[in-house]
């Protein structure tokens, strides 16, 4: 009787080039420990770790059709490590920046500034979209630090209706200026009042 042996590295590939998801359970079960413990010994975060050699395997299933690789686990290997790398560089970027943005100087204030106009010049021809009640309510929110029952008894308006025109046009200006954190102050007078 014939000794069952697991499949080959070259096997395992050529099925997953033709989409063999056992193929691929099997390279996973066969390799995730070790490249596991490449990414922590690497990056010493265990989240992080897993989370790289997850992508890896995720590229290993998304390029599977192009790969030809002579060493399956080799190529795992060196994947892992050169993610890890990526991120720590990444890291690294992101710490520089943060670093460079804390330390506050003129240049960065007139930059600021700079932003600031442009931002404003930005927001006001969104706003000069805005069909008039809309435009309206904004103005007296925003520029004339009106509340809501304020506006809606100067407009002649239900409450409800100056709020849902504030609304869409916050929303409005969400929408355009698709910066996360540009369209935060612009929202926090609803909530603080």
């Amino acid at each position: 009787m014939k000794e069952h042996r697991p499949p080959s590295d070259a096997d395992m590939m050529m099925s997953l080039r033709g989409d063999n998801g056992r193929a691929f359970a099997d390279i996973y079960n066969r390799y995730w420990k070790t490249l596991l413990a490449i990414a922590f010994h690497h990056c010493k975060d265990k989240v992080i770790a897993e989370e790289i050699v997850q992508e890896v395997f995720i590229s290993l299933w998304n390029r599977r059709k192009d790969q030809h690789i002579d060493s399956l686990e080799a190529y795992l290997a060196t994947a892992v490590r050169l993610s890890v790398f990526k991120h720590i560089l990444r890291q690294k970027r992101r710490t520089q920046i943060m670093e460079q943005t804390a330390a506050p100087a003129a240049s960065s204030q007139e930059e600021e500034k700079i932003y600031t106009r442009l931002l404003q010049q930005q927001i006001n021809g969104i706003v000069e979209t805005l069909p008039t009640q809309c435009r309206l309510v904004f103005r007296l929110s925003r520029t004339e630090g009106l509340s809501i029952p304020e506006i809606a008894h100067q407009m002649g308006i239900a409450g409800k209706t100056a709020e849902a025109h504030l609304t869409k046009a916050l929303k409005v200006l969400k929408l355009k200026l698709n910066r996360h954190c540009l369209w935060i102050p612009l929202l926090l007078p609803l909530f603080i009042s």
